[in-house]
């Protein structure tokens, strides 16, 4: 008799369960980051941990929600490799936005919302 109860008490539980889970499935709007990743191009910075730089790079996409893939030069040898040889620079930070429509060398606030804009316009 107990184990009977045991398993319709399990049974109970796990409707239970179900259903409430079924009720909070609702349709919603894209949330905010998905929706925000179609406000700006893919953006991959190239960077380094002791650079300045990378790191105002690094503050400002994350303070403005804009979605970016770090790739520190100095862990991963196939970014310093693209670095060098596929964009020709020295320096980081590097930041390509969309698929290698725009390079930027360093980092200006101004000059990646700008270059942001034009790709938008494209």
């Amino acid at each position: 008799m107990r184990i009977l109860t045991s398993v319709l008490l399990a049974a109970a539980l796990v409707w239970g369960g179900m259903t409430a889970q079924a009720g909070d499935l609702k349709q919603s709007p894209l949330p905010a980051k998905s929706a925000q990743k179609l406000k700006y191009p893919k953006v991959i910075l190239y960077s380094a941990s002791w650079c300045p730089h990378c790191k105002a790079a690094k503050e400002y996409f994350t303070k403005n929600n804009i979605p970016f893939i770090n790739r520190d030069v100095e862990l991963d040898p196939a970014a310093m490799a693209e670095v060098t040889d596929k964009y020709k620079s020295q320096g980081v930070p590097l930041i390509v936005l969309g698929d290698d429509a725009v390079v930027l060398k360093g980092f200006s606030e101004a000059r990646f919302e700008k270059a942001v804009e034009k790709l938008k316009k494209k």
